[in-house]
């Protein structure tokens, strides 16, 4: 295989980061050569998601390198160890439907340091007769640690989160939530409208949007520095901003009190559930501690919101 991405694997690329086509950029699975590689070279071991695949045949550049390639329906190694698809029955599976045995005269395997969770080394070797060494958490530090004998040094152990990491997960979370923003967008000023004035409707609609977006953008930008260490606080944090923010420009000093309450509980829910939705990308999350938040958070955001809207209905009688 070629090492250098082209014009249509970066497109690919970035049209995945929006969720067109995500489903759909995969790469078949199998045994891949990287430059010229003979029977004692090495055997790294990917996911058949086209950017994960992508990834790690550029940073192998100018190498002679196997590359076995496993099924994992599209999704990358981390996401895919969790559900099991890049998993220990997958990897042994491949393992002989490549024929691996017969075309290396050794029994190494490199994994990537977040295939962990969904592998089980000795129950590969027992069945495969390969054993595996989980080389590095990016693809990046592939190079270095063939180079240094294969030795993982700290610095290839350390998950990062930086903004820029954060930044590039957005929008595909951003068209994930579209629909729903669009929805719910769509139903506030229908509702605004009809019991009040266009205006009003359309005043609703900004408040809700902005609470949104507030919770897909600006809470996952900021994780580092907003207090707490629950994702939803975070973003009723960020949420609260907001609520501020638009009550002093849309001129909410003429709103009554019931509906000045009902905007800081609703829209600050709002921004709390896209921050929340975007512990799914963090790598800071573990499946037990989400579950605790959730129960803990999702009936405060819906008591937050139907507090609300009894304050709202409740304003059009006062």
């Amino acid at each position: 295989m070629s090492t250098e991405l082209t014009f249509a694997d970066r497109l690919g690329a970035c049209k995945a980061r929006w969720g067109i086509g995500r489903m759909s950029f995969i790469v078949p699975p199998g045994l891949y050569a990287i430059g010229n590689p003979g029977p004692a070279d090495q055997v790294v071991v990917t996911a058949n998601y086209k950017m994960s695949y992508d990834i790690v045949r550029r940073a192998l550049a100018g190498r002679n390198v196997w590359l076995l390639v496993l099924e994992t329906y599209g999704i990358n190694v981390w996401c895919a160890a969790g559900k099991g698809t890049f998993g220990t029955d997958e990897l042994v599976r491949r393992i002989a439907a490549s024929g691996l045995a017969r075309v290396v005269n050794h029994r190494r395997l490199l994994l990537p340091i977040l295939g962990a969770p969904g592998v089980s080394a000795h129950k590969v070797a027992r069945r495969s007769g390969f054993n595996i060494s989980y080389a590095a958490i990016r693809a990046d530090d592939l190079p270095e640690y063939l180079d240094n004998g294969m030795v993982t040094t700290p610095d290839m152990r350390a998950l990062t989160f930086t903004f820029y990491e954060r930044l590039v997960l957005i929008p595909v979370e951003l068209v994930l939530a579209l629909k729903s923003i669009a929805l719910g967008g769509f139903g506030i000023f229908l509702l605004f409208y009809i019991s009040s004035t266009p205006m009003a409707g359309l005043t609703a609609f900004l408040a809700w949007f902005g609470a949104s977006l507030t919770g897909n953008i600006v809470g996952p930008l900021l994780l580092p520095w907003l207090p707490g260490r629950s994702f939803a606080v975070k973003g009723a944090v960020v949420g609260v901003v907001w609520v501020v923010l638009f009550y002093l420009l849309a001129g909410g000093s003429g709103w009554n009190f019931w509906a000045t309450v009902a905007a800081f509980l609703v829209l600050p829910a709002v921004s709390a559930f896209f921050t929340l939705n975007f512990t799914g990308c963090s790598p800071y999350t573990s499946r037990s501690g989400v579950k605790k938040e959730m129960a803990i958070a999702l009936p405060s955001m819906g008591g937050a919101i139907v507090m609300g809207l009894l304050m709202l209905l409740a304003s059009r009688f006062l």
